[in-house]
């Protein structure tokens, strides 16, 4: 039998299967991690990275009343390097450091004991309220350190989410004064870059910084290997699906869960779908920056 003729019969077959697993709730996935990927809470502001408070909570009640194990970034890491995964596992993550992330996700996350990371962008912390959506100060960062241990802060970036003629500063040369940036000076200040966003967290609490969430989910060869070498060991895109044990740990997948369509249920199917098509590798699309 042809590979194609077994695709043919597989997706045919596949609505079939997912059927018997939403039904019954008889998979349960293993030596997989569901990284669940949110950036903003809000009850008024709207875009398609935006949910509100309520829908996170519900999201995530129904999720933890399913079995699923949240993980912590101890957890995470461990089975990055070998160590085993509870069945069901997930990771919570946000994007960009907003301040929705304590006035709204924390008082969640501490009701439902359930572990998360927030990537933030540390040139905000010196003025917080500057951006459009103000982000989370030094203090809010360090009352959250503070208070749980499973509630972790990890680098989206020092002054690198931006973009530089519609391509990310992370993996685009820079003019200065007129001129191109050599090779040298592009390295130089990705690594910098890095440096003080571990940095400027690192001052913020006791638990390592080695974790880093790739701008707008754009990345390259060059600027994962200059990551690095500044320090950090994962690595997490915005490529739509669960992680597998053997995934490169600088380019973590994730999924999208921080859109307002998205219901608890349809989170609950979707991660399903993903472990299981994760499993059968020809059903699977070529992964590629940015999504």
């Amino acid at each position: 039998m042809s590979r194609i003729t077994k695709l043919l019969l597989f997706s045919c077959a596949l609505p079939l299967i997912l059927f018997v697993v939403y039904r019954w709730g008889s998979y349960s996935y293993k030596d997989q991690v569901a990284v669940l990927a949110y950036h903003h809470l809000s009850d008024k502001d709207k875009s398609n990275v935006t949910i509100t408070p309520e829908l996170f909570r519900n999201q995530l009640a129904l999720l933890k009343s399913k079995g699923y194990h949240f993980m912590t970034l101890d957890e995470f890491r461990s089975f990055m390097d070998g160590g085993p995964a509870p069945k069901r596992s997930v990771l919570v993550t946000f994007d960009d450091g907003y301040e929705s992330f304590y006035t709204y996700g924390y008082p969640i996350l501490k009701e439902l004991r359930i572990p998360a990371v927030n990537f933030v962008v540390t040139k905000d912390l010196a003025n917080p309220k500057a951006p459009k959506l103000a982000a989370l100060s030094k203090d809010e960062i360090r009352e959250m350190s503070t208070q749980t241990d499973t509630i972790e802060f990890q680098c989206h970036s020092h002054e690198l989410h931006t973009k530089v003629d519609g391509i990310p500063a992370l993996t685009s040369f820079m003019q200065v004064n007129g001129e191109m940036e050599t090779d040298e000076a592009y390295r130089s200040r990705v690594v910098k870059d890095t440096q003080m966003c571990i940095n400027s967290l690192t001052g913020l609490r006791q638990k390592a910084v080695d974790m880093y969430a790739y701008p707008f989910g754009d990345y390259s060869k060059e600027a994962t290997e200059l990551l690095r070498q500044a320090g950090i060991r994962y690595a997490f895109t915005v490529v739509n699906r669960t992680l597998s044990r053997s995934d490169d740990p600088m380019h973590i997948p994730r999924v999208n869960a921080g859109n307002p369509s998205i219901t608890p249920e349809a989170l609950d199917r979707m991660i399903m779908r993903r472990a299981v098509t994760q499993n059968l590798p020809f059903l699977r699309k070529k992964d590629t920056p940015g999504g």
